[in-house]
């Protein structure tokens, strides 16, 4: 039998924001703070401002750490600064860090293995392109990714990751997953963290990422082995937001 896992739902506000459109955000969404398990990823320079904005138990995260200490490292910011500024989460391996920055499997790890070293919580995004799917794929390019994160990870520190289920032609698109695709790869994921140990893998929420909106989230989060979901672009609207909060709940 599964266990019942709290649900999770981030909200990736990418590359947007600002100082006035951040406070708006954080006043409507502190009018009505969800129950499922919250996390607010806004890009590095707004975190003070979410930090201090964030009211009901929900959380502030980065959405990327350097795999360094911190030292001469230019642009990067490293998981002790994410500490110190409030925060309990990280967002490692994005789909858009893979493709776009070039994040291969041995750096996702080394950036997951770094967010552990100092007590942050990493969702560790996983998920194929779409000509890999089309080869039928999906599963081999799923299974390496997650293999790569679990070689650096004890099986004791299982329970503190989360896994981001993100098909990479889902994201940003408006083509989500259909619930029965996006459950195969849960499933598989489930199966895979089980085979390293059972009693941690059941801890682990495994979430949905790509055009996830207030429509589709119900019949998403209803799948046995959707944890929640890594929410873009309608996490940007806050009452959006807090709809897909809600069918979580």
């Amino acid at each position: 039998m599964p266990m019942n896992r709290r649900k999770l739902v981030g909200a990736n506000w990418k590359m947007n924001g600002s100082l006035e459109a951040n406070a708006k955000w954080l006043k409507e969404f502190a009018a009505d703070p969800p129950k499922c398990e919250t996390v607010v990823f806004p890009p590095f320079v707004y975190l003070p401002q979410v930090v201090a904005g964030l009211v009901g138990g929900v959380a502030a995260g980065g959405q990327n750490l350097s795999q360094h200490a911190p030292g001469a490292y230019t642009g990067e910011v490293a998981g002790e600064m994410l500490v110190e500024i409030g925060c309990h989460w990280v967002i490692v391996g994005h789909s858009e860090r893979r493709a776009r920055f070039n994040e291969v499997d041995l750096m996702v790890a080394a950036k997951a293995r770094r967010a552990l070293d100092l007590g942050l919580r990493p969702i560790v995004c996983v998920g194929e392109t779409l000509a890999e799917r089309q080869a039928g794929k999906t599963l081999e390019v799923v299974s390496r990714q997650v293999a790569s994160v679990l070689s650096v990870c004890s099986v004791a520190e299982l329970g503190q990751l989360a896994v981001a289920y993100e098909p990479r032609w889902a994201i940003g698109t408006g083509h989500a997953a259909t619930p029965d695709e996006a459950q195969e790869v849960h499933k598989a994921i489930r199966a895979q963290l089980s085979a390293a140990d059972q009693t941690a893998a059941g801890q682990v929420r495994v979430i949905y990422g790509g055009s996830v909106t207030k429509e589709n989230a119900g019949d998403l989060f209803a799948e046995p082995d959707i944890d929640g979901g890594l929410i873009g672009g309608a996490s940007l609207d806050a009452r959006l937001f807090r709809a897909i909060c809600a069918a979580a709940e």
